[in-house]
């Protein structure tokens, strides 16, 4: 995938950075191909992050002060509706700063959440960083998945009721022949199941249920059938949280650690910039805690 994202780019198809074609360290599909559901007509949903110059991540190594200075900063690049000429395939890359990157995996948005969880097969480039991320995925679940993805579920709910699809769409067509839009449908179900599968067993297999979401986006599930399930859900969820021994918030210093580390990785030591606590400030900290 890194190859042909870089022929797109050399042939003007989509325009990243020049930079950041040689610092990506993970790419992955994500979409209904990630979660088994995949048809022909499925576009192809690429997520991924980079780690951007080091006076990006760390201004002041390039003479900049916090608050004073501008300079270029960098979340993220995103292009949508790119066509391969070569295969007619079309594309939608989001590709992340790490930090960014980070953040939002640590918050369990369910976009970039589902995109460390990817069944193998899915994984379009990896580096020696990527993997080491995918090794530790598991630190970045937390009780908040509980709140984060049941509230995108009432969302495609919500959407379901009053979104309407572009005429002479895929999704328009099941629309007007089903009376409503199946990949809605598909999505609360799939995010409800999510959603359990972090609280009873700290892991997330994304395409676990795909015979379930199969059936229905073909529309063998009415929408009336969504809505109780997800009723029925929503009760046995507020068990699961309540039962769930993750922790409540994020391993926020777990995390921070293995971001050091793969920045470390990519730049080399950052003992003269990042700041790193000791065994001696780390019992300092909980004396002081203990006694606060």
């Amino acid at each position: 995938m890194l190859k042909t994202l870089k022929r797109l780019s050399n042939e003007k198809q989509c325009n990243p950075p020049p930079w950041l074609l040689d610092n990506i360290h993970y790419l992955c599909q994500m979409g209904s191909v990630a979660y088994g559901v995949s048809n022909d007509q499925s576009d192809i949903d690429v997520y991924g992050f980079c780690i951007p110059k080091k006076e990006t991540v760390f201004p002041h190594t390039g003479g900049l002060i916090h608050g004073f200075d501008d300079y270029q900063e960098f979340d993220q690049w995103q292009e949508h509706h790119i066509t391969d000429k070569s295969t007619q395939k079309e594309y939608d890359f989001s590709v992340y700063s790490i930090i960014k990157y980070f953040r939002l995996v640590m918050d369990n948005n369910p976009n970039l959440l589902d995109s460390l969880f990817v069944p193998r097969r899915c994984v379009l480039h990896i580096s020696q960083i990527g993997e080491l991320i995918r090794e530790n995925r598991h630190i970045f679940l937390h009780k908040g998945a509980y709140h984060k993805l049941k509230g995108y579920a009432y969302s495609q709910m919500h959407k379901m009721d009053i979104k309407e699809p572009k005429e002479g769409s895929k999704r328009y067509n099941d629309t007007i022949s089903m009376g409503y839009d199946t990949k809605f449908l598909y999505h609360v179900v799939r995010l409800v199941d999510e959603c359990e599968q972090i609280l009873v067993e700290e892991d997330l297999v994304l395409d676990r249920n795909r015979e379930q979401l199969k059936s229905i986006r073909r529309g063998e599930w009415s929408k009336q059938q969504i809505v109780e399930y997800f009723a029925d859900k929503e009760k046995q969820l507020e068990e699961a949280y309540s039962k769930s021994t993750l922790p409540k918030y994020p391993r926020k210093e777990e995390i921070k650690n293995l971001l050091i580390k793969c920045l470390e990785m990519h730049f080399g030591d950052l003992g003269s910039v990042v700041y790193k606590e000791n065994s001696s400030d780390m019992i300092l900290n909980q004396i002081r805690q203990l006694v606060l």
